[in-house]
């Protein structure tokens, strides 16, 4: 086991999804290992950004989790990458919609943020 705490979110998909290839096409994920129900929809998947673990759940009524299209979203996932224009790019063209364009922040960030097309909010970032 690790000795330090880890983070790995996990983003809520509505049911009967069987296609997640935008998060391998966007962002260069890697699938560890799936769950599936049986009429080959997801019941979980482990995916991996770089080394960086998340998993996709679908809803389901004893969790009360809703997936943010059913939902407002509650949270952004920021993603630190090396070039902010590239991964946004990469990442409309699998599929996302631009929320805020790239731009520099006084904070010293490189920040643009688009919703994947399951409603999750991303901030592609980088410090600048």
């Amino acid at each position: 086991m690790n000795d330090k705490p880890t983070f790995a979110p996990m983003l809520t998909i509505p049911n009967g999804v069987t296609d997640i290839s935008f998060y391998f096409n966007a962002f260069d994920a890697v699938e560890l290992r799936r769950f599936g129900n049986d009429d080959g929809s997801i019941h979980v998947s482990e995916l991996s950004i770089n080394g960086t673990m998340f998993h996709l759940h679908e809803e389901t009524a004893h969790s009360g989790m809703l997936s943010p299209k059913k939902s407002k979203p509650s949270v952004t996932i920021g993603l630190f990458v090396d070039d902010v224009h590239a991964v946004i790019a990469q990442a409309v063209a699998a599929g996302a919609v631009v929320k805020s364009p790239v731009q520099d922040y006084d904070y010293g960030y490189r920040q643009g943020e688009i919703d994947d097309p399951f409603g999750h909010r991303w901030q592609i970032q980088k410090a600048i």
